[in-house]
């Protein structure tokens, strides 16, 4: 008999544990319906109570983002010293910021821009949903791909 370690366990996340892990996070990916197709952006936000806040400026992510269509915003991390992955996604709708003092003092002043030029437009992802899953990244020897099942466009 073959000696296999288990498959990992997927652990669901509670929408607490979810938001725990964001505030712990700066990039992302935000998935936004531009024309006939979605597009994904890589940003960098925070968490603002049970929302998500990043900086940008007008172009395509922004004009998509505030079309009034849904949006998804996905992080993730790897603990490469225990192996342990989570994954979570917001899904909701976006919306400008209104830039009151508050806002200026508690949430855009932690949150720098980190490509080059002007981002003065902030954008509010309030959730209707926030899903999460937590799990440990499988042994190679349990991916059960072999040569046979490769792709054989070197060979072809």
């Amino acid at each position: 008999m073959e000696n296999k370690p288990s498959p990992p366990t997927v652990e669901v996340l509670e929408a607490d544990d979810c938001w725990r892990l964001l505030r712990g996070v700066a990039l992302g990916r935000l998935a936004v319906w531009v024309d006939d197709h979605p597009e994904l952006f890589p940003l960098n936000f925070r968490t603002d109570k049970e929302t998500i806040v990043f900086r940008t400026a007008p172009g395509t992510k922004l004009s998509a983002a505030l079309e009034g269509k849904p949006v998804a915003l996905e992080a993730d991390h790897i603990n490469g010293r225990t192996n342990v992955a989570w994954s979570v996604v917001v899904k909701g709708r976006a919306a400008e910021v209104e830039q009151t003092e508050e806002f200026r003092t508690n949430v855009a002043q932690l949150l720098f821009p980190w490509s080059p030029g002007p981002k003065d437009l902030f954008v509010r992802i309030t959730p209707d949903a926030i899903t999460g899953r937590r799990f440990t990244i499988a042994p190679p020897q349990t991916w059960e791909i072999t040569l046979d099942n490769a792709t054989r466009a070197g060979f072809e």
